[in-house]
């Protein structure tokens, strides 16, 4: 039954890469060419777009690739071991890291909502920095519950 359920997480993981490539490729250009629009003073702006949405997809992609690893831990009877640590803490670092690229572009989120005069755009621009930082704080409790769980069955099976 484990072998299925980690089957189903790693089938998971590979299919939520599909749809943030495909952000990239196709509305990523359409969102830098209408700050260009929106923006003509400043021409330097679609290239900032260009970098800030796909730059922050590397550690998301990295982030995905540390959870397949660390699923294959748990297949190998590995789950309680540093290695399955270090992928947490990678995986945290990869969501400060979306957050932070992410926070950067907020100021092109207001100057959106000012030309629609749409506030509820500033709360879509929040919604990526927000979620990457409850997965940043949740990799990190699971990070600090493993090592202490790994340092509790070390000192077990030092005393038996």
């Amino acid at each position: 039954m484990e072998k299925v359920t980690t089957l189903f997480l790693k089938i998971a993981v590979i299919l939520l890469g599909v749809p943030v490539l495909a952000l990239c490729i196709f509305l990523v250009p359409e969102m830098a060419n209408l700050a260009a629009k929106l923006l003509p003073r400043f021409a330097f702006i679609k290239y900032f777009v260009f970098i800030t949405f796909d730059a922050s997809a590397i550690p998301f992609y990295f982030a995905l690739f540390q959870a397949f690893k660390l699923l294959r831990y748990i297949d190998k009877n590995k789950a309680f071991s540093d290695l399955s640590v270090n992928a947490l803490k990678k995986i945290k670092y990869c969501a400060i890291m979306i957050s932070m690229l992410h926070v950067l572009a907020l100021p092109l989120f207001y100057i959106f909502a000012e030309v629609d005069d749409a506030p509820g755009v500033i709360f879509v621009g929040l919604a990526v920095p927000f979620a990457s930082m409850v997965i940043a704080v949740f990799a990190a409790v699971l990070q600090k519950l493993l090592q202490e769980a790994i340092n509790i069955k070390s000192e077990n099976d030092l005393t038996v």
